[in-house]
């Protein structure tokens, strides 16, 4: 099974032998890649019991939970690495979800979409309608995401909440971008934070 961009990318970052925790996990193939190459101790929390199952079946360790909620359950630093991929957007209070995230793993990689992509900002402007685009493939109504970040709305909460950028990326499709013009340019971002 090959891994979104972003995992494929955080795969590459994840040290052999260590504790990681995927919120938001899906179908748990950042998991299982893990697993099968790093060998490391890797846990998921996913809020779909359907997804949970499948991964459970696949012999994955997850639990079904509400990250919002259910993160306050681990001890301070319990992983190496912290994981939130394209999750960040879908919470009730992303800047809550984030300090979780931070305190639990040592290391936090994050990625979501990014709403000031150009597609995004000229569907808006033209249209006059919630975008449908490549990174935004459903409706506003049938859409899970309720709070609508960009790169640069992300920095900015991290600077507040005093969470060091070790590092970040900007995609557009598969392709990875430099980071000029990353707020309009991205489809989707992913950093790696840390305290």
């Amino acid at each position: 099974m090959s891994l979104r961009p972003d995992l494929a990318l955080i795969a590459t970052r994840i040290a052999p032998g260590t504790r990681v925790l995927d919120v938001g996990c899906g179908d748990g193939a950042l998991l299982a890649s893990l697993c099968d190459a790093k060998g490391v101790d890797a846990r998921g929390m996913e809020i779909d019991a359907a997804l949970v199952a499948e991964c459970v079946a696949r012999g994955l360790s997850v639990v079904q939970g509400d990250a919002e909620r259910d993160l306050a359950n681990y001890p301070d630093g319990a992983f190496d690495y912290a994981v939130l991929g394209q999750t960040l957007q879908t919470a009730q209070r992303p800047d809550l979800l984030l300090g979780e995230l931070m305190r639990v793993g040592r290391t936090a990689f994050v990625s979501f979409p990014n709403f000031a992509h150009w597609r995004t900002r000229a569907a808006l402007l033209w249209s006059g309608r919630m975008p449908v685009t490549r990174a935004l493939p459903v409706s506003w109504y049938e859409t899970r995401n309720i709070h609508h970040v960009t790169v640069a709305d992300f920095e900015a909460l991290a600077r507040a909440m005093g969470i060091a950028i070790r590092h970040r990326w900007f995609f557009s499709g598969d392709k990875t971008l430099g980071g000029p013009g990353a707020n309009w340019r991205s489809e989707f971002a992913l950093f790696e934070l840390g305290r």
